[in-house]
């Protein structure tokens, strides 16, 4: 049996990245999927590969910024597969980057929208859900960025990435005497299109490799992995942290 059999799964930002890699991880791992991210087309294309390989997954298109949106996925998920255990909200943006000076009223509004808000939003509905059964895993996707080591030019992405280890430490401590546990993880690097967006040039690329100990970037499947231990029973004792899962960056200084 696999470690989410009987479980059913929100995952955002699935279309592409880390979300899309945990989403079929967690199908081949027993969960049923009810898949967000605003590219309708990805979203159809993905449920077809999970379906194919035998598994179980459903999906809905939108915005992340909207309630609406949030309430919406958590109602797909109870009305395809009749409940909800695990959540993992990883919907993200890097924001308008460049000089903090430069940086726009709306472009700053936007990143928090989208990061923070929308992380909060979808976890004030899925743990609503959840506390019906008593029990629930709500996992978001931070970044080692502003938290181990910073860089110039992306204070909007720091910032509302940063703000969500807050969140999983205030929801953790508010929820777990009813049965929820709440994380973030922290990746390092990881080659995506955001990775590749940020880091365009190949001095770039090589600047960010040596900063990790192990002298290379992650795989969306690696991080998947994290992710799903912290969305199955294994992680059952595991709650309100800010989980590292990046290649030894925070520790390296060679």
């Amino acid at each position: 049996m696999g470690r989410l059999s009987n479980k059913v799964a929100i995952v955002t930002g699935a279309s592409a990245g880390i979300g899309r890699a945990t989403a079929k991880l967690f199908a081949a791992e027993g969960a049923k999927v009810v898949l967000g991210a605003r590219r309708e087309a990805e979203l159809k294309s993905l449920v077809g590969e999970i379906e194919a390989a035998g598994g179980k997954a459903v999906a809905l298109a939108g915005d992340v910024r909207s309630e609406a949106y949030a309430k919406a996925l958590v109602a797909l998920a109870v009305e395809k597969f009749g409940r909800l255990d695990v959540a993992f909200n990883n919907a993200g943006t890097i924001g308008e980057a460049g000089p903090s000076t430069d940086v726009s009223e709306g472009g700053w509004n936007d990143a928090i929208a989208i990061n923070l808000t929308g992380s909060f939003l979808g976890a004030k509905h899925q743990i609503a859900e959840m506390l019906k059964h008593g029990a629930g895993s709500v996992i978001f996707t931070s970044t080692f960025v502003g938290y181990s080591c910073a860089f110039p030019g992306v204070a909007a992405y720091a910032a509302s990435k940063s703000g969500l280890i807050g969140l999983t430490q205030a929801l953790a401590a508010e929820f777990g005497p009813k049965g929820i546990r709440v994380n973030s993880i922290l990746p390092g690097a990881v080659e995506t299109a955001m990775y590749r967006e940020m880091n365009d040039t190949p001095d770039k690329q090589s600047f960010i490799t040596n900063l990790h100990a192990l002298k290379r970037v992650g795989s969306p499947e690696e991080i998947a992995r994290s992710v799903l231990y912290l969305a199955s029973d294994d992680s059952s004792f595991v709650s309100g942290t800010a989980s590292l899962v990046d290649g030894g960056l925070s520790i390296t200084r060679t």
